[in-house]
C-alpha cells in the first residue's frame, strides 16, 4: 500500500470519527419541528418552511423561579427542541436550574450532550466522575458568574452549598441531550432490577434494596 494511500484512510478515519461525535449539520436555513407530524426520523420532521413563525424560534420563562419543594430541592426548566420549535435539528439547547438551600440536582448523565454551566446566583458545589476504571471525581465549588463544563456522558450533580436561593443557566451540545439520574434508574427501574443483581452490585443486603426500590 503507498504512503498516499495510507495518508488518506488516516485523514478519512480521523474526521469520520469528529462526524461521529456530533450532531448532524443542517442542510437548509431552519428544520421547525411539527409535533403534529406523525413521521418517525430521528428528530422532529420539519414544519412546512411557509408556515414558519417567529413564534416557533422564541420561548419565554427563563425569568420565573422553578419551584423546589421537592424531595432532592431543586427544579430544572429545561428549553429543548419540545419548548423551543425552532432548535430543532441546531443541536444546542438551554436549562435553567433553581436550587433551594442546600437543594441538590442528583447524580445524573446526559447520554448525548456536553454541559457548560454559568452561576447566576449563590454558592454551587458541582462535580463529575471519570469514567473506570479510574472514577476521579472532579469538583469545585462555584460563585456567581463562575463557569464549569461537565463532559458528555460522565455522572455529575450541582448542590447548593448555601443558605440562599441558587440558579444556574447551562447550554447543552443537542437539541434533546436526555437525563438519566443514576438513583431512579438503578433503583426505580420498570419493571425492577432484580434486588440480588443490586445487593451484589452495591455490596448491600437484599432488604436495603428493597426499601430503596420502594423510596422509587
Amino acid at each position: 500500500m503507498s504512503n498516499k494511500i495510507i495518508l488518506f484512510s488516516i485523514v478519512a478515519l480521523t474526521f469520520g470519527s469528529f462526524a461521529l461525535a456530533y450532531e448532524p449539520a443542517p442542510i437548509q436555513d431552519f428544520c421547525v419541528a411539527d409535533p403534529n407530524s406523525s413521521v418517525k426520523v430521528n428528530g422532529v420532521s420539519c414544519k412546512n418552511p411557509m408556515q414558519v413563525q417567529a413564534e416557533d424560534f422564541f420561548f419565554s420563562g427563563l425569568h420565573l423561579r422553578g419551584n423546589t419543594s421537592n424531595a432532592v430541592g431543586s427544579r430544572v426548566t429545561p428549553v429543548f427542541a419540545a419548548q423551543l420549535p425552532g432548535l430543532n435539528t441546531m443541536g444546542i439547547s438551554m436549562v435553567r436550574i433553581d436550587y433551594a438551600p442546600w437543594g441538590i440536582n442528583p447524580p445524573h448523565t446526559h447520554p448525548r450532550a456536553t454541559e457548560i454551566l454559568m452561576v447566576l446566583e449563590g454558592t454551587l458545589q458541582v462535580g463529575f466522575v471519570t469514567s473506570n476504571p479510574d472514577n476521579r471525581h472532579v469538583s469545585k465549588v462555584l460563585q456567581k458568574g463562575d463557569v464549569f463544563v461537565f463532559p458528555v456522558g460522565l455522572v455529575h450533580y450541582q448542590r447548593n452549598v448555601g443558605n440562599g436561593h441558587a440558579v444556574v443557566i447551562a447550554a447543552l451540545s443537542s437539541q434533546n441531550p436526555g437525563a438519566i439520574t443514576i438513583a431512579n434508574a438503578v433503583f426505580g427501574a420498570n419493571p425492577p432490577i432484580a434486588s440480588d443483581v443490586l445487593s451484589r452490585a452495591f455490596q448491600v443486603d437484599k432488604t436495603v434494596v428493597d426499601q430503596l426500590q420502594a423510596k422509587f
